[in-house]
């Protein structure tokens, strides 16, 4: 059987040939200019950058050099601990000192006009999203917003609806925000990312739905009333917008749980891929690529509901069974996503949980201050001193966990490092990293193709011998496919990161 091929536009038109010897013959000049534009671009001295990898044969000797100065003056060599592989974003490897701190001067600029700016819409929203508001700007829809249905969907789900499609375009803003400031991981800019997202929510979705909300509503005695009856209109709009967070919670939560067990989207785009690009087995592997969890974008989400959580305890306590079922729900589908879909893009060390442990420690601490907040607008505000020593032990608590607990994230210390030196030295003396760190950190123009890393990959796990723990569930132990800016291996035991600055 022949497979014929034309070799015109679109193989619409032109000559017919046998489309076997046509793309063995494209294959075979495609990877002949692959390996003269490598060859080039490695005898470029323009290609050469200020920054390097490098390996050190103990841990003791990597975590000396990457935690002190190396240079008198600190701008010029900056070490810092190297990201694993799969983590390194290679566009920002070698961005000057002084350009890192004007670009990040530049984004704080920038994302403080986009998030008090964006408050603009949300507040007009929040003005509408209630049938006077409505029936206000558009009349002649006065009919229809009468009938049961209508009015009991305006009331119940049209703020929160507006609210989200506000937010769909977000992520993808600040994730390009922290791809500018030139953090050199994955790992780096998605935790950066984060934490914008979550000051975002919180000053938009948080604070803009309970004070610009209700400022809107009562806009004339707002602004006609004395400085000292300020407090007490924001104190009495926390259980005011009870509401609209509770169907916030079931519109973005609940719903979001079950888009997400049910992933319509990437259904939908897998079978446009399988259809129209689908050609080979790896284009279908690579069409059925769940990707990884987004981090940047659910983990903020979800210490949001924690924040309304607690704001609410005490408030409006009906709100609370709302949040538990979406954190129910959320455990259950997470760590299946996690466990059975998700594929891991790179390891990070706990990287995260710094951000995220002072995220709820601000969350208990703004939940006293607005209850605090609320007490002195009613029978109770001779009590309300009292509750002065809550932020103050909380902001106490965060400190002790800071200076006690936050080093072991960011530090090594030398004495463990110096310990499992001498424990693996003993255990295997034959241990053997040099072949896999020289093609390590190597960048993924220059890498031979997927059978290259999987030989690196599986020689080190080889000699590693990594033990598995048995559980109820068969779990992926590496990722399948290579992260988006690198590639898939398993992170790096003793590596540095050196930037050189001129």
């Amino acid at each position: 059987m022949f497979f014929i091929k034309q070799t015109g536009f679109l193989g619409l038109w032109g000559k017919r040939v046998d489309a076997i010897d046509f793309y063995t013959s494209e294959v075979k000049r495609l990877s002949e200019e692959i390996s003269a534009e490598r060859e080039k671009i490695a005898n470029n001295p323009k290609s050469l950058i200020p920054a390097a990898f490098v390996s050190f044969r103990t841990r003791w000797g990597a975590a000396v050099c990457a935690q002190t100065q190396q240079s008198m003056n600190p701008t010029i060599w900056l070490t810092e601990w190297a990201p694993e592989p799969r983590d390194v974003y290679w566009h920002n490897l070698a961005i000057p000192y002084v350009s890192l701190t004007i670009r990040r001067l530049i984004i704080a600029v920038a994302f403080f006009f986009l998030t008090f700016f964006f408050m603009i819409p949300i507040a007009f929203v929040q003005s509408l999203a209630n049938i006077e508001g409505i029936e206000r700007v558009v009349p002649f829809l006065k009919p229809i917003i009468k009938l049961k249905v209508i009015n009991s969907f305006i009331q119940g789900f049209l703020p929160g609806i507006i609210l989200k499609i506000f937010l769909i375009f977000l992520p993808t803003i600040l994730m390009l925000m922290s791809r500018f400031e030139g953090f050199s991981s994955t790992s780096a800019l998605e935790r950066r990312s984060a934490t914008r997202y979550y000051i975002f929510q919180f000053i938009n979705v948080f604070l803009g739905s309970i004070i610009t909300g209700t400022a809107f509503q009562q806009l004339d005695k707002f602004i006609h009333q004395s400085a000292n009856e300020i407090p007490k209109t924001i104190g009495v709009s926390i259980p005011m917008k009870a509401t609209f967070f509770i169907t916030y919670i079931m519109v973005d939560g609940w719903a979001g749980v079950a888009g997400e067990i049910l992933r319509l989207k990437p259904l939908v785009i897998y079978h446009l891929k399988n259809f129209f690009l689908v050609k080979t087995g790896k284009d279908r592997e690579e069409a059925m690529d769940p990707g990884s969890l987004g981090f940047n974008t659910g983990e903020p989400q979800i210490q949001l509901y924690f924040l309304l959580g607690l704001v609410y305890a005490t408030v409006t306590p009906i709100l609370l069974p709302f949040v538990i079922i979406f954190f129910g729900l959320a455990y259950v589908v997470y760590r299946h996503q996690i466990i059975n879909v998700y594929n891991q893009e790179y390891e990070s060390a706990a990287a995260f949980w710094p951000d995220v442990h002072g995220r709820i420690i601000a969350a208990l601490v703004v939940s006293q201050l607005l209850l605090m907040g609320l007490l002195s607008t009613k029978q109770a505000a001779q009590s309300t001193p009292l509750l002065i020593i809550l932020p103050v032990l909380t902001i106490w608590f965060h400190r002790f966990c800071k200076g006690r607990y936050e080093p072991a994230f960011v530090r090594y210390p030398l004495q463990e490092a110096m310990m499992k030196d001498t424990l693996e030295h003993h255990r295997e003396p034959n241990l053997n990293l040099k072949d896999f760190l020289q093609s390590a950190y190597i960048h993924p123009v220059f890498k031979g193709g997927d059978d290259d890393s999987e030989s690196d990959v599986g020689s080190i796990e080889s000699e590693l011998e990594v033990e598995l723990v048995p559980t109820k569930r068969h779990s992926r132990r590496t990722t399948p496919f290579p992260s988006k800016n690198g590639f898939s291996s398993p992170p790096s035991l003793f590596g540095d990161h050196v930037n050189s600055q001129p």
